[in-house]
């Protein structure tokens, strides 16, 4: 079979709705090529740091790549991955240059080369992401493995928005929690709120594919019994009342329209762990919060990515 790849160049801030697009629209991987990488210093304790070459990525911006079949129905499917990226201008998010370009590959290159950017990584003090083809030996005896296929749903742990939600995961999940994620994606929040001690996840997604993607990843890590994956929006009609966590790692514009649900559905005293969240929309997101009844009692940052902590008194 013959794929195309399409290249999209973009901004930070459009990674993960753009992610997102693609992965409803079923394309098959998601390569992301961030300018800002060629400037970080990283640790290789993991092996997971590659030499990394400066013509492989644009000069500013972001390029998101995906694959997709190379048939009749192409030409439709790249149509529709404009319209649907043009249509993000209407959330007010900076979609960069916004510049698609479409090439032949090979389908054996395409079929392994990708997978090559998913190495074991730590992205907490507990918590380690390993791609399921990966050998990896944990380094403590409190580590904590999760491995995912990334190939089925955005999420892998590699992007700061994931990491920052995983950080306050393991800072204030408690035994016999309960938690609902909401926008679940490939479930790693949901898996890891369960390994960090929590008796009962809800999961949610509108995307049909981020369900089937929980379901399968909490099945690879043996914690399927624990978490309840279910297609919904948000969490319109859920009436809990008795969540100690919702965490949810999606848009700031998104996130507002989730807030007044949260409320209803935390227990008094029950947290709100929000991610996603670009560095200048920050202010946004605590007004709503405190504007609903919140109080702000952490904020953390990575990568011009923020994740609030809120507390429902």
């Amino acid at each position: 079979m013959e794929w195309l790849e399409i290249c999209i160049h973009t901004s930070n801030e459009a990674i993960e709705p753009i992610s997102n697009v693609l992965s409803e629209i079923g394309t098959s991987g998601i390569v992301i090529k961030n300018s800002l990488d060629l400037m970080k210093k990283r640790k290789s304790t993991f092996g997971e740091v590659f030499e990394l070459n400066p013509e492989d990525y644009p000069d500013e911006g972001v390029y998101v790549k995906t694959y997709i079949p190379n048939n009749h129905a192409s030409k439709t499917i790249i149509e529709q991955i404009k319209r649907f990226i043009e249509n993000l201008r209407q959330f007010n998010i900076d979609i960069g240059k916004n510049h698609l370009t479409v090439n032949d590959v090979d389908e054996e290159e395409w079929s392994t080369a990708w997978k090559k950017y998913y190495k074991p990584v730590q992205v907490s003090d507990k918590i380690t992401v390993k791609p399921t083809w990966e050998e990896y030996t944990p380094k403590t005896s409190n580590e904590l493995i999760i491995e995912l296929d990334p190939g089925m749903a955005f999420g892998t742990g590699t992007h700061a928005t994931t990491q920052l939600s995983l950080r306050a995961l393991e800072k204030y999940v408690h035994q016999e929690d309960l938690i609902l994620d909401v926008g679940c994606g490939s479930g790693v929040l949901s898996i890891a709120s369960i390994l960090l001690g929590a008796k009962r996840v809800l999961a949610y997604d509108l995307d049909e594919v981020a369900v089937k993607s929980t379901t399968i990843n909490a099945e690879l890590n043996q914690v399927n019994n624990n978490i309840d994956v279910n297609q919904n929006n948000l969490l319109e009609g859920i009436d809990n009342k008795e969540a100690d966590i919702i965490v949810s790692n999606i848009l700031a514009e998104i996130i507002i329209k989730l807030t007044e649900d949260a409320w209803c559905n935390l227990k008094s005293d029950g947290l709100l762990i929000t991610s996603g969240i670009i560095k200048d929309k920050e202010k946004l997101v605590i007004g709503d919060l405190q504007e609903k009844g919140f109080n702000i009692i952490a904020t953390d940052e990575m990568d011009g990515w923020i994740s609030i902590i809120a507390k429902k008194i």
